[in-house]
C-alpha cells in the first residue's frame, strides 16, 4: 500500500465506519459507536504497527473494521492526490 502523506485530507465521512457526534469528541470524526479517531488507526498503521498491534491497541475494534479503515484511507489518498 501507499503511504499516506496526510489523514487530514482525507472526507472521513464518506467512510460507513465513520461518525460525527455533537460533544463527542469535539465533534470530529470518530468510528461508529466508540471514541476512537480513524486517523489514530492509520496513523499507528504507517508508522509500522501491524494489523496485529492493532488489534490488541484497540481491542474493542474488530480486524475487519481496522482493516477496513486502513484500505479507506489508502483509497481516498489515492484520489486526493493530482
Amino acid at each position: 500500500m501507499a503511504s499516506i502523506e496526510t489523514a487530514s485530507d482525507i472526507d472521513w465521512m464518506r467512510c460507513e465506519l465513520i461518525e460525527r457526534v455533537p460533544g463527542k469528541v469535539s465533534g470530529r470524526p470518530i468510528v461508529r459507536g466508540t471514541r476512537i479517531m480513524p486517523e489514530a488507526i492509520v496513523g499507528s498503521y504507517e508508522l509500522g504497527e501491524t494489523i496485529e498491534e492493532l488489534c490488541e491497541g484497540f481491542p474493542t475494534l474488530s480486524r475487519a473494521r481496522i482493516t477496513r479503515l486502513i484500505e479507506f484511507a489508502h483509497d481516498e489518498c489515492e484520489h486526493c492526490r493530482p
